[in-house]
């Protein structure tokens, strides 16, 4: 049986505006960066919508990615839907028990005794409780000050009978860190969803989210050269809104889960063909 352990929100809520506390103090640029570039930092949420204690962790997450406050930092907000909470009175129609694997494994590298909700998790590799906002500042402003490897992401065609192709392009640079050994991912995440929850622990309840994943591949691996290129179809399922869909490519360290290198795309109807 799972182990689940569930930290209630009454224990854990801070204040969202704690993030500004530490968004008076910038991260250091990066060597090599343009004054006043932004470094992605991958910020991923184990929540569900039967877990009442999730909702302040999705509201986090959603300023986070929304507003923006951490100077130094993008935020790239990736809101996992657990599978485990559906088993409980509600069926969350986000979760997907792939998720669920996936933070199955954060586990096993954290050395976790089990998993739990909400979970946050910064560029796969610091945890802590979701809506620990004073935590969550200082570990992406810690993130913004670490270099990643840069993944290029081109809308090759236009969005047509709801699938778009995406060029995935990885190149050697001399000032982004070494990487090899290392696994591309493709995320799908849609913006602008809300839940009227009938059902479980916040039954009654309008739950909105911010970027939730609808889909995650791995689409190739980095051999130790540093580079990669690939066209990718993406499909969009029924009720998808193309205007709220963003590609989200991560380059994810084999061993130690961490994502080490990404890029972020806005989908559009017409593309960005050159």
């Amino acid at each position: 049986m799972r182990l689940v352990a569930v930290i209630f929100s009454s224990m854990v809520i801070v204040s969202v505006g704690l993030v500004s506390h530490y968004a008076r103090s910038a991260a250091l640029p990066e060597p090599g960066k343009e004054p006043g570039a932004k470094q992605l930092v991958f910020v991923e949420l184990f929540t569900s919508e039967g877990c009442s204690s999730c909702p302040p962790a999705d509201s986090l997450l959603k300023k986070l990615s929304e507003e923006q406050p951490v100077p130094g930092a993008q935020v790239v907000a990736l809101e996992k839907h657990v599978f485990y909470w559906n088993r409980l009175g509600w069926t969350d129609p986000f979760s997907s028990a792939e998720f669920s694997q996936r933070q199955d494994e954060y586990a096993r590298v954290f050395g976790n005794s089990g998993v739990y909700t909400p979970q946050m998790i910064i560029d796969g590799h610091t945890q802590f409780v979701g809506s620990h906002s004073s935590k969550a500042g200082e570990a992406i402003q810690r993130a913004a000050a670490v270099p990643k490897a840069e993944v290029s992401l081109k809308q090759s065609v236009p969005v047509e009978n709801d699938s778009t192709t995406i060029e995935v392009k990885l190149e050697h640079s001399p000032s982004a860190p070494a990487v090899q050994d290392a696994e591309l991912w493709l995320a799908v995440t849609e913006k602008g969803r809300q839940t009227d929850v009938t059902a479980g622990e916040n039954s009654g309840e309008r739950l909105q989210h911010a970027a939730v994943v609808r889909k995650l591949s791995k689409i190739g691996t980095v051999a130790s050269a540093g580079e990669f290129t690939k066209q990718v179809s993406v499909k969009l399922e029924s009720g998808w809104k193309a205007e709220n869909v963003s590609i989200v490519a991560l380059l994810v360290e084999k061993q130690s889960r961490r994502i080490v290198g990404g890029g972020v795309l806005a989908l559009n109807d017409r593309g960005n063909i050159n």
